[in-house]
């Protein structure tokens, strides 16, 4: 999925974990605004509060999250998503989804990241990707995963391990399920209801073919994405790289 580089390095881990923060707070919000404040009914905002759990977001701020993304109260959500599109070093297609309340202030940021990056010409390269609805769930028990997919309603699924979502318990099964767009929560409802544990529920980007890369470009692709992430206004960085 082109998002391994995120490693947080030792002498920042204090800053790291407020980023996590701030963006788990900003996916809650928009889950809650896109599919109310439900979790129960909302898979989306069901996942994000649960991970945000894990990473000791208190229940207070999770439910005032909640309440300003659905518009409860008088605190109302005002974040726009926008999609920036170009290229990573080494030509390596790029879609970078953005969570802003000031795109006065985001879009020159960005374009400071994406020349310092050294980038080929900028365009459109949605054509490069699926969009596609992304499910990462984890069981206890071992089992047939193509099956579990099938049952579940989606087209395509593959493993996933510890090392490529810490969100994957090293003893547990991981998988990715790959959904149709408008099937996405109900596969979540789905692998929920059997014994999987869902750890993240949404739309997303899979690149159709991926650049061959030395592994000195690999690392310089990486710098540059995991420079893109570290932005506070960035919600998901996808790439075409392994």
């Amino acid at each position: 999925m082109g998002r391994q580089w995120l490693h947080a390095k030792r002498e920042v881990a204090g800053v790291k974990k407020g980023q996590l923060v701030g963006k788990l707070v900003k996916e809650i919000m928009v889950a809650a605004k896109q599919g109310g404040p439900d979790p129960e009914g909302n898979a989306r905002l069901f996942a994000a509060s649960e991970k945000a759990r894990r990473q000791s977001v208190s229940r207070d701020v999770i439910e005032r999250a909640i309440a300003k993304g659905a518009g409860i109260g008088t605190d109302k959500l005002i974040l726009d998503h926008i999609v920036y599109e170009g290229y990573a070093p080494n030509k390596v297609p790029v879609i970078v989804e953005v969570l802003t309340d000031n795109n006065n202030r985001t879009a020159p940021e960005l374009r400071v990241l994406f020349k310092r990056g050294q980038l080929g010409t900028a365009g459109s390269n949605k054509f490069l990707f699926d969009h596609v609805g992304l499910v990462e769930a984890h069981h206890p028990a071992s089992g047939d995963l193509e099956e579990a997919a099938i049952e579940a309603g989606a087209n395509e699924v593959e493993p996933l391990s510890h090392a490529m979502n810490d969100d994957i318990p090293e003893d547990a099964t991981g998988a990715r399920f790959v959904t149709e767009r408008t099937a996405t929560a109900e596969v979540s409802k789905w692998l929920s209801a059997n014994g999987w544990t869902v750890v993240t529920s949404e739309l997303g980007y899979i690149a159709k073919q991926f650049p061959e890369l030395t592994d000195e470009d690999a690392a310089n692709t990486g710098e540059f994405l995991q420079t893109l992430e570290d932005h506070d206004d960035v919600h998901r960085v996808w790439a075409a790289i392994k």
